[in-house]
């Protein structure tokens, strides 16, 4: 028999037995519908099914926090369940949340803190929460949502009172968004909310099922974003084939952007067209188009929808970053990180010092601010990647706390677990960034940058062949993201795998691009050399120590952390070819020395 401390909920079903009574068949499918659509939210949180009882379950957490926030998110799914049902079928859960000694025996658990989370079940209003004061106080300061204290109760069977605190969809601001907001951002800072219009069927009647069904995987694939809110297909689908302006749907529903679109089937083509639009003005921020066979339906369809939201994701983030600044005496720190955003995305030297600045400034008026530690951590080190920030074992320490607390802080976001990943293969920690690398493309498998990433690690340990087909996926989606360099990791890996001529073409695309990449010109050395195009060579070189006058290939090596040591062997072999001095020896030498 095994103790240990745990957090508790129970859960059942209000009125279950009135229910039963007027339609057993009935009342027991819908309820095995809503605990299959609740089943992932539990497993998100770290959640474990203990045991079903009939009309309810009996859940374990390792974490209180998790097992509040996992409640939440159920009771706000279940309301939005319910919106689509008549009165008499709606099912509202009661869920007790308690944290505890358990005893655990084969799976089962038992003790107070079980009994006393089956109290406040029934303590809880139909669709709300009751949490007991202990479990409040370890939750309370990582909760976004208000909870009300409901005094002491005394509770059959336990000694000491317990006091109650309670929440409910109803009695909650930010219910509505609870559901689709899983970062930790707090409402005032999540300005943009997107909508997605249903896209309209140009084919027959028949065809409707396809873009209705694409529509609500294109909600989906955005709504695991953490940078903006997406709302629900009930807030959309109600526009259907109505012919309202796009500026008054927006107001209607509170929409920064809308996406629209419609989908053609001629014979075995499909053809989807989309775009995004700033409502308010009208203007039409992007707008592609995508033809598919039809083959597998599903497949065709999943991959729509990946390209549609890799497509439109970096948009609205650079939609916010281009918006005009909110008039404040009092800058909050979004507006600061927004402020930072568009700085970074101008993409020079001088815009690169004043995003950082900026971005540690909104760190300062708000250290939970996830995505500005994130995008701090990233700007630092793309900074020395393109030598344009001094590379120092602070600056790589620093990036690494801030990866970090970026994912403590915001647990569900894909970019921070991305950069996370990043970080460890740099270190060398090849197999912690392969788990968090696969840990960012399981939070969203739409994000082409976690994609990249874990094609990162897999280049990391001298894995090219997976490398180049993930680096290839991330630059054919998500191209237009300037947080990620794909054309420059391929340009590395295609060299590192002795494909010459890719490893070129690659650094041309990533030189357009950024004509001073460090790296970047380095390869493009080190392949010309290798192709025996010693002149050429020769001429890159010149290029790339014009740029970086203090380079030697033994500085540029000394924090390369490739598991593979003929990887680095093989690179510093082309950059030694090419001419690149080896040590700051080399570069002291006289010219006849140096010639000899």
């Amino acid at each position: 028999m095994e103790r240990r401390l745990a957090a508790i909920v129970c859960a059942d079903v209000a009125g279950y037995s009135r229910m039963m009574g007027t339609d057993e068949e009935g009342t027991h499918a819908t309820f095995k519908a809503h605990r299959g659509a609740i089943y992932p939210v539990i497993l998100n949180h770290g959640g474990r099914l203990v045991k079903n009882t009939g009309d309810g379950f009996l859940l374990e957490y390792p974490s209180v926090v998790g097992a509040l926030q996992s409640s939440i998110e159920i009771q706000t799914l279940m309301a939005e369940r319910n919106s689509q049902l008549p009165a008499d079928r709606l099912m509202q859960f009661r869920l007790g949340i308690h944290m505890g000694d358990v005893m655990s025996d084969e799976d089962e658990v038992f003790g107070d803190g079980v009994n006393i989370a089956v109290r406040l079940e029934s303590v809880a209003t139909p669709g709300g929460v009751a949490v007991s004061g202990k479990a409040y106080r370890e939750a309370s300061k990582h909760i976004r949502v208000p909870l009300i204290d409901a005094g002491s109760r005394r509770f059959k069977n336990i000694e000491e009172a317990i006091s109650v605190w309670t929440w409910d969809p109803c009695g909650s601001e930010t219910s509505g968004h609870v559901l689709h907001d899983k970062s930790n951002l707090p409402a005032q800072y999540r300005t943009a909310i997107v909508g997605v219009l249903p896209f309209v069927n140009l084919s027959d009647s028949a065809e409707e099922y396809f873009s209705d069904g694409l529509t609500e995987d294109l909600i989906h694939a955005l709504s695991l974003q953490t940078f903006f809110r997406v709302l629900s297909r009930n807030a959309t689908f109600s526009f259907k084939g109505k012919n309202l302006s796009t500026r008054l749907i927006a107001r209607e529903i509170d929409a920064t952007y809308l996406i629209q679109g419609s989908v053609r089937r001629a014979g075995n083509k499909i053809r989807v067209t989309a775009e995004l639009i700033a409502p308010e003005s009208g203007e039409q921020l992007w707008a592609s188009r995508y033809d598919s066979d039809i083959g597998d339906l599903f497949a065709m369809q999943d991959e729509l929808t990946t390209n549609l939201s890799a497509a439109i994701a970096p948009e609205i983030f650079r939609a916010e970053a281009s918006a005009p600044a909110r008039a404040s005496a009092d800058p909050t720190a979004w507006d600061r990180f927004l402020k930072g955003l568009s700085h970074y995305y101008r993409h020079t030297k001088t815009d690169f010092e004043a995003s950082i600045d900026l971005f540690r400034q909104a760190i300062v008026l708000d250290p939970g601010l996830s995505i500005a530690r994130a995008y701090l951590g990233t700007i630092m080190v793309q900074g020395v990647q393109y030598g344009w920030i001094k590379s120092t074992k602070e600056l790589w320490t620093e990036a690494m706390s801030l990866a970090e607390s970026s994912v403590q802080l915001d647990s569900r976001s894909s970019f921070a677990f991305g950069l996370l990943s990043y970080m460890h293969a740099m270190e060398g920690s090849h197999d912690a960034a392969m788990e968090a690398a696969k840990r960012a493309v399981s939070l969203n498998p739409y994000d082409m940058g976690a994609r990249g990433i874990l094609g990162l690690c897999h280049f990391t340990i001298g894995e090219h062949q997976q490398a180049i087909e993930l680096f290839s996926t991330a630059v054919q989606r998500g191209n237009s993201d300037p947080r990620y360099k794909w054309t420059a990791l391929l340009s590395f890996t295609h060299y590192l795998s002795r494909q010459y001529d890719a490893a070129l073409s690659w650094t041309r695309e990533a030189l357009y691009l950024n004509p001073n990449h460090l790296q970047v010109l380095s390869v493009r050395a080190a392949t010309l050399a290798q192709m025996g195009q010693a002149e050429e060579a020769a001429k890159a070189t010149q290029v790339l120590l014009n740029c970086f006058p203090t380079l030697t290939v033994e500085r540029h090596l000394r924090n390369f952390r490739w598991k593979n040591p003929a990887d680095v062997a093989h690179y510093r072999e082309g950059l030694l070819k090419a001419g690149v001095p080896f040590s700051e020896l080399c570069l002291a030498e006289p010219t006849s020395e140096r010639s000899a």
